[in-house]
């Protein structure tokens, strides 16, 4: 709430100080003409949003078939504020997670809830920089959506670390191609804190994001793809390469999204198979890991009011550094199915409600269970609610 009221406290000065002249208030009796921001001061706010993202629903939860509860939950609340400030040439982002604990991290120094906090310059209308935290660029659809649109995310995505500090350069190329490139930070935390200490291996000293993004539409929409690459220098002579291929066609009332995700990482950047290795087996993060991941999203419009969706998404998980002589690299995949029914009662306002169910299930290879004592499991959650960007300004 305190972050809330500062928000809006500091957008109410933002206005307020367009007057260098401020005028000697003579009436101070309060009546239903009274505004909070007067109107000549709020022109300066046409072009500035102020959005709560929200997820709310009940979640009934199932582990292994088994019912477990059900809860009232705000799965997500990202509060932002964006928009032009100085003739359409600097804008700014700012979104703060209020799902998630504020703590400041020790390489940008800014708390972990905070998804964007950026500035940028439109150099001209096709080229534009941007500085600060920002989303990194890395590709596919299902990042690309909001993320209270989510009802789970896969693996990659959902170990990944997201937002990141850097630069953004921006080329909107003529018929309709965008393309980006970052420098980012690699992480928000030092090496030590995320890898401990690994034998023979020293941190970089710049440890550094490369993304590139192209963002490409064809046939006036109907195909589209948002495909990237990216080059993490995680320490010395340690890296990561991550390709994340996002395509999406429409056909009438289908919308059909397709994303294929590859990361192969000489340190294990998502740490997934590190958490699934016990240490009395290898005390240090694993070494030479790699991901592969699937999504497919389908949406039917049955009316302008009602959608039908499905997603289904697999990711297969390798361990190639193990030194076991045995060894499956494979340690596991995990499936998901999500299929939703979603209702639009407004059309002025960005309002659904949602019936949704997601399905996960955790295969481990023969291998994994015999070696490291994993076993195969499911997880089911119900979920009825609403999701809504609701705009204030």
């Amino acid at each position: 709430m305190n972050r809330f009221l500062f928000l809006v406290s500091l957008l109410i000065l933002f206005a307020a100080s367009a007057n260098a002249q401020l005028q000697k208030q003579i009436d101070t009796s309060i009546n239903h003409t009274t505004r909070i921001i007067p109107l000549d001061k709020a022109k300066i706010l046409k072009d500035v949003d102020l959005i709560a993202n929200m997820q709310y629903a009940n979640n009934s939860n199932f582990l292994n078939g088994d019912y477990t509860g059900s809860n009232f939950a705000l799965n997500q609340f990202r509060l932002e504020i964006k928009g032009l400030v100085f003739d359409s040439t600097i804008f700014f982002r700012f979104r703060d997670r209020y799902t998630r604990d504020p703590v400041v991290q020790s390489v940008d120094n800014i708390d972990h809830s905070v998804d964007m906090a950026f500035i940028g310059v439109n150099l001209s209308k096709r080229f534009s920089l941007s500085f600060g935290k920002m989303c990194a660029d890395y590709g596919g659809y299902e990042f690309d959506a909001n993320p209270i649109d989510i009802y789970q995310y896969n693996d990659i995505v959902e170990y990944a670390d997201n937002f990141l500090t850097g630069a953004q350069f921006t080329w909107n190329a003529p018929k309709n191609q965008q393309f980006t490139f970052q420098i980012l930070n690699a992480r928000t935390q030092t090496f030590a804190q995320l890898y401990d200490t690994i034998p023979g291996v020293k941190a970089a000293q710049f440890p550094a994001a490369f993304v590139g993004n192209w963002s490409g539409s064809f046939g006036g929409g109907i195909f589209s793809t948002i495909w990237s690459y990216t080059f993490i220098t995680e320490a010395s002579h340690k890296n990561v390469q991550y390709i994340a291929l996002g395509n999406q066609l429409k056909l009438g009332k289908f919308l059909i999204q397709y994303d294929f995700k590859y990361m192969m990482d000489d340190i294990d950047r998502l740490g997934l198979i590190t958490s699934l290795i016990p240490d009395s087996y290898s005390p240090f993060t694993p070494l030479n890991t790699s991901y592969i991941d699937n999504w497919l999203r389908v949406q039917y419009a049955i009316t302008p009011q009602w959608n039908v969706a499905i997603i289904g998404m697999d990711c297969s998980a390798f361990w190639n550094g193990n030194t076991d002589p045995d060894k499956n690299d494979q340690i596991r995949t995990s499936w998901g199915v999500i299929p939703s029914l979603e209702f639009y009662p407004y059309k002025k306002l960005d309002l659904k409600f949602f019936v949704s169910y997601v399905g996960r299930y955790y295969n481990y290879t023969s291998y994994a269970q015999s070696k490291f004592g994993l076993q195969n499991s499911t997880t089911g959650v119900v979920m009825v609610g609403f999701i809504s960007p609701l705009v204030f300004l």
